[in-house]
């Protein structure tokens, strides 16, 4: 009697045990997911380096499947293997798509209760082929922008159906991954419908159906089916060395852009910058001419791999010297008394982020190669640009401070006409960054610039205010002022500001 009491009280302990851990495991990766999705996108930069996600991969492979069963098995199995799509994407973190490795889901093999798989044989051999639901593709995440999104919480026992119906919902609206077109009678699918054609009744007609069950508004069976190329670029918020060269870190900025971060293989950056410097001179206190320069930096870069970038940059530049009083602005205007403008300078360039450890530690050099004779004075003295090479190198890190604020630090070597020995100089730059929302930066700027030449040292300073917005995840406009607060510009010239317009498009 004794044996069989204590055969009981055993079992009912062991049963007790594997509950509380599977509820551990549902509560901690809910968590997880609280903390690194937002907006169906994965922050793999901070995802990589917490601690929470390597216990999670250890729970899934000493996880005894026998017992679980039912909405408790399909839940656990759902949420392994999400997080082992975010552990493997890590692995090679920062990266333009899983895609990159090999057989990442056919032949990399894991963990999962205590037996070796493959992310295709967990879909296809633990869920599928168990339970034969075809809604498991819309809560299954491959680390895609191909797939429908990730949520941000874990799937439970308990709430399962319920979340299995609203996924499938949610991605059967969108127009993005059912693509109709109703002047045409046309309507394209996801390659989900194709490669798992039979998971939708083996025929395009049948997956028309499945997709009418849960669309508001309903696809006629009459129209054209189609399906659309599979978006592989992975599924990370905007940002962290993404296609856009972005750092993505929860909050308010998770989608904001990255200057120091050197972006993925096979991605196009192209940048247009426009800056106007305008300065008053004279003689001590008697100002009585304004100089314009407008410059429009244009540079692409690609990337060609994920931490080694090559592009060119080419400027035009539309000076002019009018006497007072005249607008910052008239050098983009006619009229002026003497004005000069043309493409002065194009330039080979590299970015360089030596370690993985540090993706938003970049070093990037450029060497400008002149475009004409005599750019530094025509027959009226107007200066376009140094009548030698460029070479400017800069050293680029951007630090997170918390979800709304960052802190971008630049430290460059900067030699103008090369040769002469009076045209090198350092500076530094330190902007301070502020997101209210994701789609919005407000920064302010300070900047030093000493100049190291053979005679008297020499330097300028300057500070200014800034914002960006976001206008799509691959289309972002910037504005910037700023005014030189050194007083010895102001003694000896007079005073200076630019006025700065940006845009930077990603290209795949």
């Amino acid at each position: 009697m004794k044996s069989i009491i204590g055969i009981i009280a055993f079992t009912l302990a062991s049963i007790f045990s594997s509950q509380a851990q599977t509820d551990a495991f549902f509560n901690q990766t809910d968590a997880f997911m609280k903390k690194h999705v937002r907006q169906g996108k994965v922050n793999y930069q901070t995802a990589k380096s917490d601690a929470n996600l390597n216990q999670l991969i250890t729970q899934i492979a000493n996880q005894d499947l026998t017992k679980l069963s039912g909405k408790t098995k399909q839940a656990f199995l759902i949420n392994a293997y999400n997080l082992l799509v975010i552990k493997g994407a890590t692995e090679v973190y920062p990266t333009n798509s899983v895609q990159t490795v090999s057989g990442f889901f056919d032949s990399k093999k894991h963990t999962v209760g205590g037996k070796k798989m493959t992310l295709n044989s967990l879909e296809k051999d633990l869920l599928l082929k168990e339970f034969g639901d075809a809604r498991f593709h819309f809560v299954l995440v491959c680390g895609a922008l191909g797939c429908p999104p990730i949520t941000d919480f874990a799937y439970t026992p308990a709430k399962l159906e319920q979340q299995k119906e609203t996924q499938t919902r949610l991605a059967l609206n969108d127009p993005n991954f059912v693509k109709i077109n109703n002047s045409a009678k046309q309507v394209q699918l996801s390659q989900i419908f194709n490669w798992y054609a039979n998971d939708f009744g083996g025929k395009k007609s049948t997956a028309i159906d499945f997709i009418n069950k849960y669309r508001d508004a309903k696809i006629s069976t009459d129209y054209k089916v189609s399906f659309y190329e599979y978006d592989w670029t992975l599924n990370e918020q905007t940002g962290s060395t993404s296609a856009l060269g972005t750092e993505a870190n929860g909050g308010n900025s998770a989608n904001r852009y990255v200057v120091s971060a050197a972006i993925p293989k096979g991605t196009v950056e192209l940048k247009i910058f426009n800056n106007l410097y305008s300065q008053r001179t004279g003689n001590g206190q008697d100002l009585t001419t304004r100089t314009n320069f407008f410059t429009t930096f244009v540079s692409a870069l690609y990337g060609v791999n994920d931490r080694f970038n090559a592009g060119i940059d080419l400027r035009y530049r539309r000076v002019s010297i009018n006497p007072l009083p005249s607008s910052p602005f008239s050098v983009l205007g006619s009229g002026d008394e003497l004005t000069r403008s043309g493409v002065p300078t194009i330039g080979p360039k590299i970015r360089w982020a030596p370690t993985a450890k540090l993706p938003n530690f970049s070093v990037q050099s450029q060497f400008w190669i002149p475009l004409g004779n005599d750019l530094e004075s025509d027959e009226n003295f107007v200066f376009l640009d140094w009548n030698e090479a460029t070479w400017w190198t800069q050293f680029f890190n951007d630090f997170t401070l918390n979800d709304n604020f960052s802190l971008f630090t630049e430290v460059d070597f900067q030699w103008e006409d090369i040769g002469d020995f009076d045209r090198i100089s350092t500076p530094a730059t330190v902007i301070l960054s502020y997101f209210p929302n994701p789609k919005t930066t407000l920064y302010a700027l300070t900047g030093y610039a000493p100049r190291w030449a053979s005679g008297d040292f020499d330097y300028f300073a300057q500070a200014g205010v800034g914002a960006k917005y976001q206008v799509t995840p691959d289309f972002e406009v910037e504005l910037l002022y700023t005014g030189f607060t050194d007083t010895s510009l102001r003694e000896n010239n007079g005073d200076a500001a630019t006025f700065n317009l940006g845009m930077r498009f990603s290209l795949f």
